[in-house]
């Protein structure tokens, strides 16, 4: 037998219990010819006592250095008093060692596992196995591991199948580009990996599974960012005969139950909030509700005024003019506009107009801002009333194409919100309900807003002729300005999926190469079904109050999609390409 215990799991009822542990080395310390080892598994540390009396296993344990493996027997004592350690669980008890083995030897670590030393994410990635041992990243796994079960268990105790769905299959359309794997049987031709299992849940419903669930992988080469991976895992949910009021609550629930259980935080309710009505307060479709600022539009106050960079939007039909008050917010120093100005550039805005209110009894005389001379008094004023602005208080605003307003000052919103500490609450779970159907194409043309299987909320009739005012079914839920997850009822009639394709410009010819299948599916009796996906990466995020979902995940790619564990990607022999008809063309640059 190797162990009989975790290292820290040894607690006061095991007094005078002989116990064999396994471990690494967290700490090796000689104390006046007595030598003391911190031990460390998954569980914690324990502190582990050697003397003269242990023969030659004292001399062993002077051998022992940072991260050696080693089995230990001893018995269980108390502290004395003065020694005992409050930070640590096992902190009132230590091993009295009397048997040692050195399992392994190891190298010094290419960096210190303590919690405090900040180390470099290329070097934590490169040795990420080392960094996998740090009591932050063991508790990211355990509790990760400990939600898959309790979701698990959950869609199964509510009557859900977990179905597996094929990684191999063929390219669909849904918004970023999939990963292409070449077949060597079917030369010049080749599976894409999903990006989400969404056909085949959806052939699931047509076959009578009637409720489905699968924690999935999915794939998508798109440009990276903090809470985004070029593969992530997701709980897909799919089920039939419900209608979007079922969908949200089965995972309303689940998401409540999940954060009372392994949080002992109670989310509370859901609000619902239209996407119009959020892009509108907080120019985002996932607004972090946390935050108590809105942006205002001020399109009509500034139509007449003289000054284009104002007047020119504020004309336009495609355009918006918006403010974003912070109260208090006159202590933000030149510098920083400076910097929320270069932030918002990122969006495209061209820059940042501001006012600072410094005593608005004074009429203008009390503002501080080097547009007002374009904006002209009572117009100012106006906008002054329209925010019911305050001493103290400044104005960000923001005039261009709406959908560079809103990104902008919305992003701008979330910053000044972290900032300046501006959060009402620790949670702030939200419902974003009635999307559009489509979006439109700077070419011309339009999009899914999410993919072509939602369904509309309209009759066919209505989608044919205006399909830019169509809204879909679905529906995202948001928690502290981070899209979970989204889903929709989906499409079940053929003559819909096909309306669907036809607005979207897909041919008779392209809809049975690329969905031939889903439109023969949909034929045989397909029964209306509906279902949602939530990021599982996103939601570990959030609940360990990290920044990037690479602290969530075992083993991350980089922001530029590769694997500096493995050194993935990597060329392949010259032998394997020729076996898939493969010639790889050299970058001209």
């Amino acid at each position: 037998m190797y162990r009989t215990n975790y290292c820290g799991l040894v607690t006061q009822s095991q007094l005078d219990e002989e116990v064999t542990l396994c471990g690494w080395v967290d700490r090796r310390r000689d104390h006046g010819g007595v030598i003391f080892i911190d031990l460390r598994d998954r569980e914690g540390i324990v502190q582990v006592v050697f003397d003269p009396d242990a023969g030659a296993f004292f001399a062993l344990a002077d051998k022992v250095r940072t991260e050696y493996v080693l089995k230990v027997r001893g018995r269980v004592r108390a502290r004395s008093a003065e020694t005992v350690n409050a930070a640590m669980n096992t902190g009132e008890v230590e091993i009295y060692g009397v048997h040692l083995e050195i399992l392994n030897e190891a190298l010094t670590p290419p960096f210190q596992l303590d919690q405090h030393v900040v180390v470099g994410e290329d070097v934590r990635l490169k040795y990420r196995y080392m960094d996998l041992r740090r009591a932050d990243m063991q508790k990211s796994l355990r509790l990760r591991s400990a939600v898959s079960n309790s979701i698990r268990n959950y869609l199964s105790e509510h009557g859900f199948l977990d179905v597996e769905t094929p990684i191999m299959t063929r390219a669909t359309p849904e918004g970023a580009r999939d990963y292409l794997i070449p077949s060597r049987t079917y030369p010049g031709q080749f599976f894409a990996m999903p990006q989400s299992p969404q056909l085949f849940k959806q052939m699931l419903m047509v076959a009578g599974c009637d409720r489905y669930y699968q924690i999935a992988k999915c794939f998508r080469d798109e440009d990276l960012r903090a809470d985004r991976q070029p593969e992530f895992t997701q709980i897909d949910v799919e089920a039939s005969f419900v209608d979007e009021q079922d969908v949200m609550a089965l995972a309303e629930q689940m998401i409540s139950a999940v954060f009372a259980e392994h949080m002992d935080v109670d989310l509370g309710e859901f609000p619902r909030m239209t996407y119009a009505e959020a892009m509108h307060r907080f120019g985002s479709d996932k607004p972090d509700m946390r935050i108590p600022l809105e942006l205002v539009e001020i399109k009509d106050l500034l139509a007449d005024i003289e000054f284009k960079v104002f007047a020119g939007p504020a004309n336009d039909p495609n355009c918006r003019v918006s403010a974003l008050k912070v109260p208090g917010g006159a202590t933000i120093s030149r510098k920083q506009i400076d910097q929320y100005t270069k932030f918002v550039g990122v969006y495209g805005a061209k820059g940042l107009a501001w006012i600072k209110v410094n005593a608005l009894e004074d009429g203008v005389e009390g503002l501080q801002s080097p547009i007002i001379k374009f904006l002209g008094e009572a117009v100012t004023l106006d906008i002054m009333h329209r925010l019911q602005a305050q001493n103290g208080d400044i104005v960000f605003f923001g005039a261009d194409k709406s959908q560079v307003v809103s990104e902008a000052l919305g992003a701008l919103r979330c910053r000044i919100g972290a900032d300046l500490n501006l959060y009402s609450c620790q949670w702030a779970p939200l419902w974003v309900v009635d999307f559009p159907m489509f979006e439109a194409l700077d070419g011309g043309g339009l999009t899914p807003l999410h993919h072509p299987f939602t369904a509309p909320s309209c009759s066919a009739e209505a989608l044919l002729k205006a399909p830019a005012d169509a809204l879909s079914r679905a529906y995202d839920v948001v928690l502290n300005g981070y899209e979970l997850g989204g889903g929709s009822i989906r499409i079940h009639d053929q003559a819909m999926q096909t309306n669907v394709f036809d607005v979207l410009g897909i041919d008779s010819d392209e809809q049975r190469d690329k969905f031939g299948f889903l439109l023969d599916a949909l034929q045989y009796g397909a029964p209306p079904h509906g279902g949602i996906a939530l990021g599982l990466d996103r939601l570990m995020m959030l609940m360990l109050g990290s920044d990037s979902i690479r602290d969530v995940i075992a083993f991350p790619k980089t922001q530029s999609a590769a694997c500096l564990l493995t050194e993935a990607p990597s060329p392949v022999a010259s032998s394997q390409l020729r076996d898939l008809g493969i010639r790889v063309r050299k970058s001209d640059s």
